[in-house]
């Protein structure tokens, strides 16, 4: 090669560097557009072979009313009502331990939220959205006036009760947070669009049926949440929290979820809050790792509410410790 030749050689090289590069994104870009058509393929096949009615207990009873349709359960027949209204991934069933203990002082109701469980979807899935449906369940069954009831929000549910006895204080005798403190879930906004943004059809679909059909994990995210004094799930158990999560509805709320973040309380809505004369009460596991007990001071501090009430257990006090969580309603002076 002469030095004439060899000269062009060195003066081609970088001109020959971008057009590998394109090349090579060109090659990538074709992978991976092959490995989401694969992907979407399977997934469309995955939802097409598991496309059933989902399943549900039989007798369930529903208050039709004001627009909403929802579902509850009930306990006792006298005494100053109580409202039971689930967090996150729960339902009126995640208080079948609680209820029948209350009910010896009093009528009990715990009710499904729209979008998780077995009442009737109803977007969106808001804090103030949901706050509607539980004075309209109150309506609807009657618990007004000298009938008003202490509203019981768990976990979630916390800012759901409180912000219904923001809107209409007259319709609540008391509000009680249990393990819950009504601040939004530490979760990145920008995370959370980003994945409800990903998480679409029909992957969303996909994924959702996928993680619901493995028994181990929903008994390790029960374990984790209730501690070791809590009974184990069987089978029963399992479906008892798998099948409202199967529900239509629930893929709707848990990417409203995953956008909007966990139904919180506003710092204006906790001074409003404070400022009623609603009797309050904060009571949580005293080994929830959820909530540490400054939290819970903290979140008395901020509804106007006595010194928190701590009782065994961890997230799911409900289920590990009825009686003492009974007695901490009581507590309120409402029988």
């Amino acid at each position: 090669m002469t030095a004439t030749e060899v000269h062009k050689a060195e003066l081609d090289r970088p001109r020959r560097f971008p057009r590998i590069l394109k090349r090579g994104a060109k090659v990538a870009g074709i992978a991976i557009v092959a490995l989401a058509i694969t992907v979407t393929a399977a997934s469309i096949g995955y939802n097409l072979a598991t496309d059933a009615p989902a399943p549900r207990p039989a007798h369930l009873f529903f208050a039709k009313g004001g627009g909403w349709d929802t579902r509850y359960l009930k306990w006792g027949t006298r005494g100053t009502a109580v409202v039971l209204v689930p967090g996150a991934f729960e339902t009126a069933d995640t208080f079948a331990k609680l209820g029948p203990v209350l009910a010896k002082n009093h009528r009990v109701f715990a009710i499904d939220l729209s979008g998780t469980g077995y009442s009737a979807p109803k977007p969106p899935f808001s804090a103030g959205h949901l706050a509607v449906q539980i004075l309209a369940f109150l309506t609807t069954e009657h618990l007004t006036g000298p009938n008003a009831p202490a509203l019981v929000g768990h976990s979630a549910g916390a800012a759901d009760v409180g912000i219904a006895a923001l809107q209409d204080p007259s319709a609540v005798k008391g509000v009680v947070f249990l393990d819950g403190d009504a601040t939004p879930f530490p979760f990145p906004a920008f995370l959370g669009a980003i994945a409800s943004t990903l998480f679409i059809n029909p992957h969303r679909t996909s994924v959702l049926r996928l993680a619901l059909s493995q028994d181990s994990l929903i008994k390790n995210i029960y374990n984790s949440a209730c501690g070791p004094t809590c009974p184990r799930l069987g089978e029963a158990g399992v479906n008892i929290w798998r099948w409202p999560l199967e529900q239509p509805g629930f893929q709707a709320e848990i990417t409203y979820s995953m956008r909007h973040g966990i139904t919180a309380m506003t710092s204006a809505q906790f001074a409003a809050l404070k400022a009623t004369a609603v009797p309050k009460l904060v009571v949580t596991g005293a080994g929830d790792p959820e909530m540490p007990h400054s939290d819970a001071a903290l979140t008395a501090q901020r509804i106007g509410a006595p010194a928190p009430v701590y009782v065994p257990g961890r997230h799911l006090t409900m289920i590990t410790s009825p009686r003492q969580v009974a007695a901490a309603i009581d507590s309120l002076g409402m029988r």
